[in-house]
């Protein structure tokens, strides 16, 4: 997904700390880590997290360069690898939240095979299979909106919040379920509409992807007690929910 120019931050969002593991609130536009999906990029997550706290850290999972919200690490490679195990298990909840192009039903579960993508150089031997994966998740609507502007074909444009429970973890889930049921993530420039895109880049000042992962609960991978971090959308993705009067105390 591509993201349009932003001013990295020096310092992250610091939501959970301590002697094993560190959990920010990632803004949109960052990379975790070095990709090919820009090679030019010099800032990562992991580089500015690793000058912050004067030590390096392990991600423990992946969000998307535009997706924001709740990042997890591990301040060593085991740490780290016992939360993935965590994460590779579907035994940790998490939620986002996402604004669509048009009304979906109040609630549902998206039961849809996603073929396997992987960057280029992780496409080796017994490795490069792109056969479908199973992928599921759940949704329900929190608030929806019509407005008197024809953005694409119709007299009027539709929208909608929706809270959204990935059971599996596919690279690109969220973004592609959500295409697949015809209610594409607005920003989402990959696989989303260009006409809502623009309108709310132009008109609305939204340059980013609405979709934020605002809660992630799963073990300690030290003393196994449960931990449940959450994190507010903030910057335009609450500028938009507030110029459409929708509760973010959800």
């Amino acid at each position: 997904m591509k993201s349009s120019s932003v001013s990295l931050p020096e310092r992250l969002s610091i939501l959970y700390q301590d002697a094993h593991i560190v959990v920010i609130d990632k803004p949109s536009g960052l990379l975790v880590h070095r990709s090919e999906i820009d090679p030019h990029e010099t800032r990562f997550a992991i580089q500015i997290l690793r000058d912050q706290i004067g030590q390096r850290v392990w991600a423990a999972h992946r969000l998307d360069r535009g997706t924001s919200g709740v990042l997890v690490f591990g301040l060593n490679p085991e740490i780290a690898g016992t939360l993935g195990q965590q994460f590779a298990a579907a035994a940790v909840e998490k939620r986002y939240w996402a604004v669509v192009r048009g009304y979906p039903p109040d609630s549902g579960t998206i039961d849809h095979a996603l073929s396997r993508q992987r960057e280029s150089y992780e496409f080796r031997g017994a490795q490069s299979s792109t056969q479908p994966q199973a992928a599921v998740t759940h949704y329900r609507k929190l608030a929806e909106i019509e407005l008197p502007v024809a953005v694409d074909r119709y007299p009027s444009s539709r929208y909608a919040l929706l809270e959204l429970y990935p059971v599996t973890g596919r690279r690109h889930q969220l973004r592609r379920h959500l295409k697949h049921i015809a209610h594409p993530v607005i920003g989402d420039s990959t696989h989303g509409k260009g006409h809502h895109n623009r309108y709310f880049a132009e008109h609305l000042g939204c340059r980013r992807p609405l979709l934020a992962c605002t809660l992630m609960s799963f073990d300690h991978p030290v003393t196994s007690k449960r931990l449940q971090i959450t994190a507010p959308v903030s910057g335009e993705f609450a500028a938009i929910l507030l110029r459409f009067g929708w509760d973010t105390a959800q």
